[in-house]
């Protein structure tokens, strides 16, 4: 049995994550990550990079009448990332 001084190591790095303020870096590494898969084939195929600054999503794409198509779903967009990490972490799109 475990004393009242050990923690799983789920339990421990929880704690790390909060102790150093990184919960929210580590949202935003997860949707990066997550964006491929969230947005289908056809949309990551086109996709030439992603990056998060300052709660914006900056995505670069290869393909203008995709950009037009994706401003237009903008909120959508921002509500479905924002689902998967639990958490406000995009408040704006900027597609390039």
């Amino acid at each position: 049995m475990r004393g009242s001084s050990e923690h799983s190591l789920k339990e421990a790095l929880e704690q790390l994550v909060k102790t150093y303020k990184i919960e929210g870096k580590l949202n935003e590494v997860k949707l990066i990550q997550s964006w491929a898969r969230l947005m289908g084939p056809m949309i990551a195929h086109r996709t030439e990079s992603v990056s998060i600054r300052d709660k914006k999503l900056y995505v670069k794409l290869s393909s203008a009448p995709l950009r037009e198509e994706l401003s237009n779903a903008r909120s959508k967009i921002i509500s479905l990332l924002n689902a998967e990490a639990g958490a406000v972490v995009i408040e704006e799109i900027i597609f390039q």
